[in-house]
């Protein structure tokens, strides 16, 4: 939708009809400067913005969707949704983030905007139809790249803590930069985040994740306070210990680096929360041995454990998403060692096996996962990586490993052996599984139940199927 559309003459009319003004504020101004494509537009009406939008929804024949609690009214057109609000003031009490509400001027909501680029508004009076207002320079910040509250910045984030993680968020998304006294006040006021619902805080997080350079928004985290009281498990991965020649790298930083990297190759949201997560459990894990330094061994298991942990404590959904990272968390050093040793199709097998669908994603991570500034060492991983792609696609061709299961199911067990459920049946299903990943047999049924006989005749079972008499029962019995 441009503002040359006829909707914005039609609400330009009907606001001359109701003797009110109206103007676009926010977000579709600043997109539109941006270029960046917008769907939402906020329409603020000097007076009451519900009947100026059922005015419009009766020329349109279309549902309108009132919210009397907030004044606010919305419609879609033309897959664009409009949203309509009486222009209003807001003040606020000390341990809640809900403002008290009253009627204000235009320049009243400019100011209670979070940034002075979201204050921007466009005039649909009949008067200056399509002239910029903007009082607090936001064009100037909009072109110059800040980040500003329109107030007094301390206000403004004591008011309502989650602008603090919106400002950080619109700089990582915008590549933009946090004016300096805007920064100040954000750690300043970094501890009011407490007041914060987690399921606002993980909405802005994941748009920090999903941004282009992740990064960024990370270390504003970082460095104002806020990461250690959202997220502490990422903040201890901060920092440098050293002890005598030995010293590990910064692991906060090589995260930021492989999420990067991921981000530069997958929107995935949960593969990117798999290279924020990878190495999570690296301060718990970490142990110093003055032979060989510091290690970390481990770290993927432990880690994986506490995926679901964090994922329920930041209300992000424990479904398959949460599973998939954490999975991506436990192998993560699969390829990696891989790549080290010699690629054998055995190795290569079990981790087709392990990994199933999520191979793809996993490989993605790994070659992430290599983020030595020793140009040598890089391109000999690549190359190593490539060559387990290459013995992937070649055995799973050949083998059909991903996702398999063993020919021989439980119930052909024990239908041929007249057994029930048993530790048995676990124990021969586990042999052939072994046994078509090391490359012993192949993944057909005739040499899985080959096998079968074999171990069931070590583990002295005697096949009575097809020798009993009609009526017998079926017995089992140990080898003498």
């Amino acid at each position: 939708m441009e503002f040359s559309d006829p909707i914005f003459r039609r609400i330009s009319r009907i606001a001359r009809a109701k003797g009110v003004d109206a103007y676009v504020v926010g977000g579709y101004v600043r997109d539109h400067y941006l270029r960046r494509p917008s769907t939402d537009v906020d329409v603020v009406v000097v007076g009451s913005g519900i009947e100026v939008a059922q005015a419009l929804a009766d020329e349109l024949h279309t549902r309108l969707s009132v919210f009397k609690t907030f004044g606010t009214a919305m419609l879609r057109v033309h897959g664009v949704e409009l949203e309509f609000v009486g222009a209003r003031r807001e003040s606020y009490t000390r341990d809640s983030r809900k403002p008290q509400v009253e009627a204000g001027t235009l320049e009243d909501d400019q100011l209670r905007r979070d940034f002075t680029i979201n204050a921007l508004a466009w005039s649909l009076n009949e008067r200056d139809f399509g002239e910029l207002v903007d009082p607090f320079d936001g064009m100037y910040d909009l072109e110059h790249g800040i980040i500003r509250t329109p107030c007094d910045p301390d206000i403004t984030f004591s008011d309502d803590p989650l602008r603090m993680m919106r400002g950080i968020r619109f700089a990582a998304q915008l590549g933009f930069s946090l004016e300096e006294e805007t920064f100040d006040a954000i750690a300043r006021n970094a501890q009011r985040i407490r007041i914060v619902s987690r399921e606002r805080i993980i909405a802005e997080l994941n748009k920090i994740v999903l941004s282009p350079v992740p990064s960024m928004g990370f270390e504003l985290l970082e460095l104002t306070g806020l990461l250690e009281r959202i997220f502490p498990e990422m903040h201890a991965l901060k920092g440098v210990e050293r002890r005598g020649q030995h010293a590990h790298k910064d692991n906060f930083i090589h995260t930021l680096k492989v999420l990067d990297n991921v981000a530069r190759r997958s929107d995935d949201l949960w593969l990117r929360w798999a290279a924020v997560l990878h190495d999570i459990a690296k301060p718990l894990t970490k142990a110093y041995d003055p032979k060989t330094g510091w290690t970390f061994h481990g770290h993927e298991v432990l880690g994986s454990k506490m995926v679901p942990a964090i994922f329920r404590r930041m209300k992000l959904p424990l479904n398959e998403h949460m599973k998939f990272v954490q999975k991506l968390v436990f192998l993560h050093l699969r390829p990696i060692i891989l790549s080290e040793e010699m690629v054998t199709d055995s190795a290569v097998r079990r981790l087709l096996f392990e990994a199933g669908d999520d191979v793809e994603a996993l490989m993605t991570l790994c070659e992430a996962d290599i983020t030595s500034g020793i140009d040598a060492k890089v391109k000999r991983y690549m190359a190593n990586f490539e060559l387990v792609r290459r013995k992937m696609k070649d055995l799973e061709e050949r083998d059909r490993i991903r996702n398999f299961q063993p020919p021989i199911t439980g119930e052909i067990i024990m239908r041929t052996y007249g057994i029930g459920p048993c530790r048995a049946i676990g124990e021969i299903k586990e042999v052939i599984k072994e046994a078509i990943l090391d490359g012993r047999i192949p993944n057909d049924y005739d040499a899985a139940y080959a096998l079968m006989e074999q171990v069931a005749a070590e583990q002295g079972l005697v096949e009575k199927a097809g020798r009993t008499q009609p009526g017998t029962e079926t017995i089992i019995l140990p080898k003498a």
